[in-house]
């Protein structure tokens, strides 16, 4: 009977070591993909339960934490050195791309996973070669450098880019195209339209320039490009068994903020929301795929007021009247939406540096 109760005792230990091994993995996702809204603020996220058709994308989420955003220097950062610490847990200086305050390169999280078999992608509404793209793959003094990064980028690990900004790789102030360095890199590049989910190759890397400068915002016909990127993207990166990261910016709520143009940022952010069902939908079939959404900061200080009466002064609570209140970034608070294996890690009031603390200890165990 003894051996009997020690036997049943070593296999209850063998199967209880064997359920946390497979709980540790299941809480490991094989794929990460962070959408970035640039420039959107709590408002901004709220602005999909007052004026979009359908229920908020943001309902689906119910693991959610904050992050503040001031720089190594700054209490208000840009979107540079915000972008930066996401993407290398390092805090910096306005305008610095993939550096420190000391100039020195840090690896960003594109780049580890890429050295661990994953393949990566970044996709934007702005030029590729703006601050928050670039600083998932490039590491310069300043963000102007677009040129610079331009290069950077196909000499980079990144498997898939989508935006604008072909000006910068063909109209350059060394007159040379880039577009025999990226053939040289693997890249097929396309200038034209996005391809069709389930048409690019595994083995291949893949580059799409679909405007001059920055895309078109929503309200000038831009269209189904983020969605459809995001779409085609995962599409292709999927197709690697060991993983992927894609990094995907609404670039264009960040203009409208600066603009203090409230249709246009409407438009932008419905946009978003439309892209972001895009990735959890894919993270609902395929199980493995965490899926974050957060800003690189607030801009605009956009608020949904009440409607002001312009002779009394006083408010009508029944109708918004939204508001900006500045032209600028602002240093408010970040939220951070996580969804799947993983999620649970992003919750909490954390500095925007931990953001890419909990997704490299995610790919990496460490």
């Amino acid at each position: 009977m003894k051996k009997v109760l020690i036997l049943f005792m070593g296999i209850t230990l063998m199967a209880c070591s064997t359920l946390e091994s497979q709980e540790s993995q299941a809480e490991k996702p094989r794929q990460i993909i962070l959408l970035i809204g640039d420039g959107m603020g709590l408002s901004a996220v709220s602005t999909g339960f007052y004026y979009g058709d359908q229920p908020s994308v943001f309902k689906r989420f119910t693991q959610i934490g904050l992050q503040q955003t001031s720089t190594a220097k700054e209490k208000v950062t840009d979107s540079a050195a915000s972008g930066t610490a996401m993407a290398t847990g390092t805090k910096t200086y306005n305008g610095a791309v993939g550096v420190d305050t000391t100039k020195t390169a840090h690896k960003n999280i594109a780049e580890i996973a890429a050295s661990l078999g994953w393949s990566t992608g970044v996709i934007a509404t702005s030029t590729i070669s703006h601050a928050t793209p670039a600083s998932f793959y490039a590491h310069v003094e300043q963000r102007g450098m677009e040129e610079t990064i331009a290069s950077q980028l196909l000499n980079s690990e990144i498997d898939f880019f989508a935006g604008g900004g072909l000006a910068k790789f063909l109209v350059r102030a060394d007159s040379t195209s880039l577009l025999p360095l990226a053939e040289e890199k693997g890249f097929v590049l396309d200038t034209k339209q996005l391809a069709q989910p389930g048409s690019l190759e595994a083995d291949k890397k893949y580059g799409f320039l679909l405007a001059f400068g920055g895309m078109p915002p929503m309200t000038e016909g831009r269209g189904d490009f983020l969605p459809d990127a995001t779409s085609l993207a995962i599409s292709h990166l999927s197709q690697n068994p060991e993983g992927f990261f894609l990094m995907v910016e609404a670039s264009q709520i960040d203009w409208a903020g600066h603009a203090n143009d409230f249709d246009y940022l409407v438009g932008e952010m419905l946009d978003f929301e439309k892209t972001i069902a895009a990735a959890l939908d894919y993270a609902d079939k395929d199980g493995n795929t965490l899926v974050i959404v957060t800003a690189d900061h607030e801009t605009g200080g956009f608020t949904l007021g009440p409607q002001v009466n312009e002779e009394s002064g006083y408010g009508n609570y029944a109708e918004l009247g939204p508001v900006f209140a500045t032209g600028n970034h602002s240093a408010t608070l970040i939220p951070v939406f996580a969804y799947g294996p993983g999620a649970e890690n992003f919750q909490g009031v954390y500095q925007n540096t931990d953001i890419f603390h909990k997704m490299k200890a995610l790919v990496s165990g460490e």
